[in-house]
């Protein structure tokens, strides 16, 4: 009995616990097991005051190993333990009968995991602080599956969700609401051919088979779990359906906002087919549309017989990004070792220019020969580290220039190194022009990296010294941010050159409209076929016009013009503007994908009343307009866009005072020229939107803009000039695109003019 009111009853090694005993506490708690000098470790069990129980290892005395633990309240958890923390694999069912199967991280649903709600509903897929993150499937107990991407326990990213009554529908989703452009399979019409059915079935159970497989990996890589345990976890986790709901973040109430976002689709749906009396019965239809928040905005329905088998299948999870891939750039070689390659060389470079005291740019930091030349040999040297990659060499541009060019645009050494070279690597993007190039964005969206011709770099060499210049006078410059130039070749073989740039759709927000404008007409369309959400559309495509507050278009008109200028006076050619729109659904309609009282109350109605207005079927109410707010930089934290400088933008409508712009969910965005920038599009009628099949359910939007001036690297060199010759004999010699500088910037400028107007 120790002074303190303790027990103990066993062994000892002097006066500490040894060997195996009883310890009781004067608090109530009861430990009887294995001890190793005065600390439990080993084999034990133990009983709290609260009655919650542990029987299983123990080491130092924390729960460390594979144990049992039955809460106070009644959950039981079986599985590994990590200084107190459930850690590894492990099943716990909790007090309302939930029952999670799978891995843990710190006391956490962490990895891939199985859960199963007392419901019925289910969820087979990855997990990440204890929220469905990653890939996973999902099938609620009313029939309804979802397969697709999630993030903090809500659906986000690409996806098909498949409707109890044998509906599909493929598309994109942001916290949980269609966000975006999908397609809506009826039910029955998936059944059409035979063999594209068993190909879906096919395609799903691989896509399962691999979760799986992620499962029995990471599984077999934890530790301290029994063969036994682990097996039967295993059979577990991969007999199960593919199911689940958000713990904590309304799960079943996404359930029921998305029946009832799909009943009020089919009343639209229907609605158009009753317009169509050319149709017939026999004929299955599909129905092109696109959401906003939740929200139906534009539909167009077409014939099943018109899509090929290609296109009634072709969704693909994550089209837009390719991680880790290889490419046939070497001679042919197919090769993976390219990042890698990048990754070394700037991580060195950076590092080594880092420690370089700040000193005013000179002339000779300028040109090819102000560069840093280091060889990588895979074995490592006394200047660079071994490596997985082949032996290369490593060409830095102009490194002083660059790093000034950073420090303009307040962007850390560190966080540059990190965003590039971390962990989490690049991913490739395919290439959204006819160049060739290769583009790879890092993993926080904040640069992308593309690959340079011989001529480009020359150019850029060349402009080098102006667009230094250029960018010290102008803070707020929306020609492209340039944060690096590289070479990287491997002996004999043909070098590849590389610039880093600032991504110009680096936002928390979706970007549902993407457009390359030269202001040049030949050629410049997409086919509606080859239309997904990771499209670039070109100036025919463009259908909207932007009205803007007037002190916000003055500005950006202002700044255009000067970018504008510049280019023309380096003789640069066939630069783009660069437009994303984020489109905003109007709060009192996403009111009505709000969950009913009951979860099984979805009745179908052909009329919907919104504010006192009914419509039948489209809605024609126009948007309340988006909120802008005075900025308050000390007393409101706002968000900034990435590697902008300046002071926030002023706005004329709230009486010429720097503007934040507050959007319900997503908190404060600062004004800044190209970035955050509010506007309502008007939606001009084109001649396939004549056709009933098609139809735009608003006239009038809010959106968001987000903009620059990209692809400066072209000269109007003599090939140019013979393009330009030879093309302005078949077509007119305005609406081609190599044109004489002075005619490109007039006509780029124009097209800036007759978008961007002033807000009626």
């Amino acid at each position: 009995m120790f002074s303190n009111g303790d027990v103990y009853l066993g062994y000892f090694k002097g006066t500490l616990p040894h060997i195996k005993g009883k310890y009781t506490w004067s608090d109530g708690t009861v430990y009887e097991g294995d001890w190793e000098t005065g600390k439990m470790t080993g084999k034990g069990n133990i009983i709290w005051p609260s009655q919650a129980k542990y029987d299983g290892e123990f080491s130092g005395g924390y729960l460390h190993g594979f144990g049992t633990y039955i809460g106070s309240d009644g959950s039981v958890y079986k599985g590994s333990w990590k200084m107190n923390f459930q850690h590894g694999i492990g099943r716990k069912q909790y007090p309302n009968s939930d029952v999670y199967d799978g891995c843990w991280k710190e006391g956490v649903r962490d990895g891939s995991g199985t859960y199963a709600w007392n419901n019925g509903d289910r969820y087979l897929g990855n997990w990440k602080k204890g929220k469905m993150s990653g890939r996973g499937v999902m099938k609620w107990f009313n029939g309804d599956l979802f397969d697709g991407f999630w993030s903090k326990g809500f659906r986000h990213g690409t996806g098909f969700y498949r409707f109890s009554d044998g509906s599909y529908y493929f598309g994109t989703w942001t916290k949980g609401l269609k966000d975006g452009p999908g397609t809506l399979y009826p039910a029955g019409s998936m059944r059409r051919s035979k063999h594209n059915l068993e190909g879906l079935e096919r395609k799903r159970k691989k896509q399962l088979s691999h979760v799986s497989k992620e499962t029995e990996e990471s599984v077999k890589t934890k530790r301290g779990v029994s063969d036994k345990f682990s097996s039967r976890f295993l059979r577990r986790s991969i007999t199960l359906s593919h199911k689940s709901t958000p713990l904590g973040d309304g799960g079943h109430s996404n359930s029921a906002r998305e029946n009832l976002s799909h009943e009020r689709s089919c009343d639209i749906s229907n609605s158009i087919h009753d317009r169509q009396t050319e149709w017939t019965d026999d004929m299955k239809v599909v129905y092109e549309r696109e959401y906003i928040q939740g929200v139906l905005m534009k539909e167009r329905v077409r014939n099943m017989s018109t899509l090929s088998r290609k296109g009634d299948y072709r969704f693909k999870f994550g089209k837009e990004v390719r991680s880790y891939s290889c490419m046939d750039i070497f001679d042919g070689q197919r090769s993976n070792y390219l990042i890698l390659d990048l990754q070394l060389g700037i991580r060195y470079t950076v590092g080594k220019i880092a420690p370089v005291p700040m000193r005013e740019i000179r002339s000779c930091d300028f040109g090819e020969q102000a560069r840093i030349r280091m060889y990588f040999p895979s074995k490592g040297s006394k200047l660079t580290p071994p490596h997985q990659s082949m032996d290369f060499y490593w060409k830095d541009y102009c490194p002083m220039v660059f790093r000034k060019l950073r420090e303009l645009f307040k962007l850390d050494a560190a966080e540059y190194m990190m965003s590039i070279c971390g962990g989490d690597g690049l991913r490739e993007l395919s290439s959204p022009g006819k160049s060739g190039s290769f583009f790879y964005i890092s993993h926080d969206d904040k640069f992308v990296i593309k690959t340079l011709k011989p001529y480009e770099l020359k150019v850029l060499l060349k402009m080098l010294p102006h667009y230094y210049d250029h960018v010290r006078a102008h803070d707020n410059t929306l020609i492209t941010k340039f944060f690096g130039m590289h070479s990287i070749g491997l002996g004999h073989r043909k070098k590849v050159h590389f610039v880093v740039t600032g991504n110009i759709f680096c936002t928390e927000l979706r970007i549902h409209r993407r457009y390359d404008l030269k202001g040049s007409t030949h050629g410049r369309f997409t086919h509606k076929d080859d239309i997904d959400e990771s499209t670039t559309l070109k100036d025919l495509d463009l259908t909207y016009e932007f009205y803007m507050d007037r002190s916000l278009r003055e500005s950006l008109v202002s700044q255009l013009s000067l970018d504008i200028a510049f280019l023309e006076s380096l003789q640069i050619i066939d630069y783009s503007l660069l437009l994303g729109l984020h489109f905003r659904a109007p709060e009192h309609l996403k009111s009505l994908l709000e969950p009913s009282d009951s979860l099984n109350n979805h009745e179908r109605t052909n009329e919907t009343s919104v504010d006192g207005v009914i419509s039948e079927g489209k809605f024609l109410i126009p948007p309340k307009g988006l909120l802008l707010v005075t900025h308050e930089p000390t007393s409101v934290s706002t968000i900034p866009g990435p590697h902008i400088r300046g002071s926030t933008l002023k706005a004329y409508s709230i009486g010429g005072k720097e503007a934040d712009l507050l959007l319900p969910g997503t908190g404060r965005l600062r004004v800044q020229l190209g970035v955050n920038m509010p506007a309502q599009a008007s939606h001009k009628l084109t001649q396939d939107e004549t056709d009933t099949s098609e139809v735009e359910l608003f006239e009038v939007y809010d959106v968001i803009l987000y903009l620059g001036i990209i692809d400066v690297l072209q000269e109007y060199n003599l090939e140019k000039k013979l393009e330009s010759t030879f093309k302005s004999l078949k077509y007119d010699p305005m609406s081609i695109s190599a044109a004489e500088p002075k005619i490109y910037s007039k006509r780029f400028l124009s097209l800036i003019e007759r978008i961007f107007l002033l807000h009626p």
